[in-house]
């Protein structure tokens, strides 16, 4: 199931300016202490878009946020109860049960009684919800690929892996 996609240059983020040291708003300097608030505002500007056109390069606009998200954690954590999953999501139990009809709608989702209480219902991915999963993280894997292949040298990839790993750290604490 490949096809072809259009490649989409990297976003131009005004990191540049950032690591030379300047501030991408002109009336905040970084100084020592503003370095910290000015990384945690990039950074989070960086990934959110990112995060927008990693969405858009996987083919799942019919989607939201929200409906990805359950989905994901059905595929790394496993079944899971209506609640359980509004509680994981941090989102009211409403809010949960919309997402997953439509995500049953879209045949992603199946519902099962709870093996240890009955009166429980289950909601676990479909086959096509697997599949959907694995394509569109496939679909992102490429175009992140290719994007920085054709995108930066060896040596800003090596910049980029490092600065992961400092990042990942945040993860950690």
């Amino acid at each position: 199931m490949t096809e072809k996609r259009e490649t989409r240059p990297v976003p131009e983020a005004p990191v540049a300016a950032v690591a030379a040291g300047d501030s991408a708003d002109p009336d905040h300097s970084a100084g020592p202490g503003d370095s910290a608030a000015l990384a945690a505002r990039e950074l989070r500007a960086v990934f959110s878009r990112l995060r927008r056109t990693l969405r858009e390069a996987d083919g799942t606009g019919d989607l939201t946020p929200s409906q990805t998200a359950v989905l994901s954690r059905l595929i790394n954590d496993g079944p899971a109860s209506a609640s359980a999953l509004a509680a994981a999501e941090r989102v009211r139990p409403q809010s949960m049960a919309a997402s997953l009809a439509v995500l049953e709608q879209h045949g992603l989702i199946g519902r099962r009684p709870d093996p240890e209480d009955g009166r429980r219902l289950l909601v676990s991915l479909t086959e096509a919800g697997l599949a959907r999963i694995s394509d569109s993280r496939q679909a992102r894997e490429e175009w992140l690929a290719r994007a920085l292949e054709e995108q930066y040298d060896e040596a800003e990839r090596a910049t980029v892996l490092a600065a992961l790993a400092l990042i990942d750290r945040l993860n950690r604490r």
